[in-house]
């Protein structure tokens, strides 16, 4: 299961996380976030230990979607060492972002 990532625990659970991170970022009035939301899930799954895979809620994060410039969702930023190194909007096949997070390793 992926990590709740909020406005509050960011900072630490992503930037300052010395294996590279996955976010989702979603709402629950989005039905394309529904069909991401179970592949994230099974993303931080098949990466747990190697990977940092978390969701942050645009609703209730404001904070972190305005820092990130999030207009569309869903929305996978990809960070390592505190630095965005690759995103993707809109919803694809877990192959594309598991060859995305794969490069970071």
């Amino acid at each position: 299961m992926a990590l709740e990532i909020t406005d509050s625990n960011f900072d630490e659970v992503v930037l300052k996380s010395d294996k590279p991170v996955l976010i989702d970022f979603w709402a629950e009035w989005c039905g394309p976030c529904r069909m991401v939301g179970p592949v994230v899930d099974e993303i931080a799954k098949d990466y747990d230990g190697k990977a940092v895979v978390g969701k942050v809620n645009v609703d209730n994060n404001p904070d972190i979607s305005v820092r990130y410039g999030i207009r569309n969702i869903p929305a996978l930023l990809f960070f390592k060492n505190g630095e965005i190194v690759d995103k993707q909007v809109g919803a694809v096949p877990k192959s594309v972002l598991t060859e995305k997070l794969e490069k970071q390793l």
